[in-house]
């Protein structure tokens, strides 16, 4: 019999100072907190109906065990789908809860986890990047971010708030105790089949503690190049780029753009099996079979910069760095790039040709930008219109002048209107934009001359699409809206 099928709640186990540690023959061995009241193990006693053997544990301890022992609930994916079947969906799970000033305090922990579940199983339904749980003075705000946007979708008691933050803390396996500090953690879980790791984040704000949780399915690591919406000119570009055996390929964008994603696909072509890939992330995001993924650690000195020096000595063929964020990093990545070997790495930018310039910015002097980096790749992701409720409208002339089109052809363009299919967003899914810098003879002579971004940008697409004019071919076949372009794109790229 396992510490599964003999066990307290946790409610009680917190609150008493009591966690079963483990079972030992057929006595039940609990560890005790210091200071707690011993007369609370005769009802331990009482309800596991073993011997006990009592091991005393520190605060610290006692915090840690009832961490890990709790932790081990995870979110089912058969519960959740039951309950929410149900009228209701969300909000009848909120509906359902005790009208208790701590949920935990009773002996049933149930409400409160098939909440957990059930907010998960709803976000991994809806596809959801995120999930933010912040609370305010009145109430608890539940959002998902769908598609880049974030949609509120439970908005009950703040009540709430201490005991859902105390589990998904314990899920992930953080300190409960500590309120007062930032903490980060992870859940992994398995979800239809899907496996799912979640990245727990928790911050202190006015009204109690924030959680932002970070969904992570690992099918979206396994796209290949083809099938992450690259024009076809593009995508050809790209892989000539991945074909050559050196120099510095740069990937740019806003948070949740999909460089990752982007990154992945890449080191998969690159991946063939003859060569020695290794990666520095922060975090590691998902797991790729066959490389070597290298999770940096600022606390004891695992830096980007640090860890880069140090891998150079394992004979790697391929290094992907996760992000160049200062110059002693840049420096030793692209003296890496120069010894004849390609790396991948991202910078925030908000153009290809952004990223040049950042990196000049930085202390990079423009003869090593010339003769090491390959490519600049920037992206975006737009919504896609629902194909259930899209509604079309006829183009104005100055949406035309916009996207390059006459008035005397002027197309119908699409609207969202919002259904059930949609959640009433009018949207459904992503779609990539991209603009490819290839670092040619002419542009490599502007970078050593120290030209203007504007010079670099101008020669970089005189035969190729920029961000905008990339995204305005879905404008134009009806796949997502004039609002949804110029909501993610710089709208000066429409001059």
């Amino acid at each position: 019999m396992t510490a599964a099928h003999v066990d307290l709640s946790y409610a009680f186990a917190r609150d008493k100072g009591l966690v079963v540690l483990g079972i030992e023959s057929a006595q039940v061995r609990i560890g005790v907190r210091a200071g707690a009241d011993p007369r609370n193990l005769i009802e331990v006693r009482r309800v596991l109906q073993r011997p006990l053997t009592l091991e005393a544990l520190g605060v610290q301890a006692f915090e840690r065990a009832l961490t890990e022992h709790y932790a081990r609930d995870g979110v089912s994916g058969d519960e959740a789908e039951a309950a929410l079947d149900g009228p209701g969906g969300l909000a009848s799970l909120v509906e359902g809860m005790p009208e208790t000033a701590d949920l935990l305090d009773g002996d049933d922990d149930a409400p409160v986890i098939r909440l957990i579940n059930g907010l998960i199983y709803e976000a991994v339904n809806r596809r959801a990047s995120d999930v933010h749980i912040e609370p305010h003075e009145n109430n608890l705000s539940v959002r998902y971010r769908v598609d880049g946007v974030l949609q509120e979708v439970l908005t009950p008691s703040r009540r709430l708030a201490a005991p859902l933050t105390s589990r998904i803390k314990v899920m992930a396996r953080l300190d409960i105790a500590e309120k007062r500090v930032p903490q980060d953690g992870r859940i992994s879980l398995s979800i239809g089949g899907r496996s799912i790791d979640v990245r727990v984040s928790t911050l202190p704000s006015r009204y109690g503690e924030r959680v932002t949780m970070r969904l992570l399915d690992t099918r979206n690591a396994q796209l290949g190049l083809d099938e992450l919406g690259m024009d076809g000119q593009t995508l050809e570009r790209f892989q000539h780029i991945l074909a050559q055996p050196n120099g510095m390929t740069l990937v740019t964008g806003p948070t949740g753009s999909g460089k990752t994603t982007t990154l992945y696909s890449a080191l998969s072509v690159l991946n063939n099996g003859e060569r020695n890939v290794m990666t520095l992330e922060d975090p590691i995001e998902y797991g790729l079979d066959g490389i070597s993924q290298t999770q940096m650690h600022h606390k004891v000195g695992l830096t980007f910069a640090a860890t880069l020096r140090a891998i150079l000595r394992h004979d790697p063929d391929v290094v992907m760095v996760g992000e160049i964020r200062d110059l002693e990093t840049a420096k030793v990545a692209f003296e890496f790039a120069s010894t004849g070997r390609p790396v991948l790495s991202t910078v925030h930018t908000n153009s290809a040709a952004g990223a040049i310039q950042r990196l000049r910015d930085m202390g990079i002097e423009p003869y090593v930008l010339a003769a090491t980096l390959r490519a600049v790749i920037a992206q975006r992701l737009v919504r896609k219109l629902c194909e259930h409720c899209r509604t079309p409208h006829q183009s104005t002339p100055n949406e035309c002048e916009m996207f390059g089109l006459t008035t005397d052809d002027a197309p119908e363009f699409w609207r969202p209107v919002g259904c059930m299919a949609c959640g009433n967003s009018g949207y459904d899914g992503r779609l990539g934009v991209y603009e490819l810098i290839t670092v040619d003879s002419e542009l490599r002579d502007l970078i050593r001359s120290d030209a203007s971004e504007d010079a670099i940008q101008a020669q970089a697409f005189r035969g190729h699409d920029s961000l905008f004019a990339n995204a305005s071919r879905y404008v134009v076949s009806g796949l997502t809206s004039v609002e949804e372009v110029l909501r993610v794109c710089r709208r000066e790229e429409a001059r």
